[in-house]
């Protein structure tokens, strides 16, 4: 069941986003050659939890042991954070973070370079990153969630990558995954009507390859079956005046 959120309760999101949003920019200095994930996860944990109240959302979640997913070129989603998975020069990896503070959730990811990237790689992120910029513009009241979809396909049409089709966006709230999905295909008007108080993390998945995927056998890390490197971007959105706010960026303050 989809719950919309008052305007009270969207600022409340809006501060897990906060948090999350400084951290994604405190990260980047610390995603070295010779780091591992677990020492990312070690920084993400202690960043959230010295703010007051806050929690990482992903902690436990579903019996995750990570605070933050760190998953590595054909990682798409759900790498666990390990002491052994050292990063290299050239890798990409996704960082995608929870923050739970005063019952509410909000969730963001980003891909980073891990020093000099090819210039394949720097394409996959930047399209990423523009595929969720452009679904975001769409996420307007009298729209609908097949529309975030086609903004996406839009964006991705004629490069030769791949939409990873099998992953999906969702509403946040009270939990982190709520009702509805919001996939990255879609057919225009389709879908839920995009409603005042409306919540969603919109999140495209892309690949330099295939977009078939699979599970690994730790039961949670998705990669690409081909082995190609993936991309990810997301933000928690709020519909609200109608329009679109980011509250996991640099927009999420509240409008002046």
């Amino acid at each position: 069941m989809m719950h919309l959120k008052t305007p009270e309760e969207i600022e409340l999101i809006a501060l897990g986003g906060k948090i999350i949003s400084d951290l994604l920019s405190e990260i980047p200095s610390r995603i070295q050659p010779g780091v591992s994930t677990l020492d990312l996860d070690t920084f993400s944990d202690e960043f959230i939890r010295s703010h007051a109240g806050a929690v990482p959302a992903f902690k436990g979640l579903y019996g995750f042991a990570g605070s933050v997913c760190a998953s590595v070129n054909e990682e798409v989603v759900h790498g666990i954070p390990d002491a052994n998975r050292m990063l290299a020069e050239g890798d990409i990896i996704s960082i995608d973070v929870g923050v739970k503070l005063e019952g509410w959730c909000s969730d963001s990811a980003w891909t980073f370079a891990v020093g000099e990237i090819d210039e394949e790689s720097r394409g996959l992120m930047t399209v990423t990153e523009e595929s969720l910029d452009a679904a975001v513009a769409v996420t307007l009241m009298g729209n609908h969630i097949g529309d975030i979809g086609v903004a996406v396909m839009e964006r991705v049409d004629g490069t030769g990558m791949s939409i990873i089709k099998d992953l999906v966006g969702h509403g946040v709230g009270r939990d982190v995954h709520e009702e509805p999905q919001v996939p990255n295909l879609g057919t225009a008007g389709s879908g839920p009507l995009l409603r005042e108080g409306m919540v969603l993390a919109i999140e495209p998945m892309l690949s330099l390859g295939s977009p078939l995927i699979r599970t690994l056998d730790d039961r949670w890390t998705v990669v690409t079956q081909d082995g190609a490197r993936t991309a990810h971007f997301e933000h928690t959105v709020a519909i609200t005046s109608g329009v679109a706010r980011i509250l996991t960026g640099a927009r999420a303050e509240a409008p002046a």
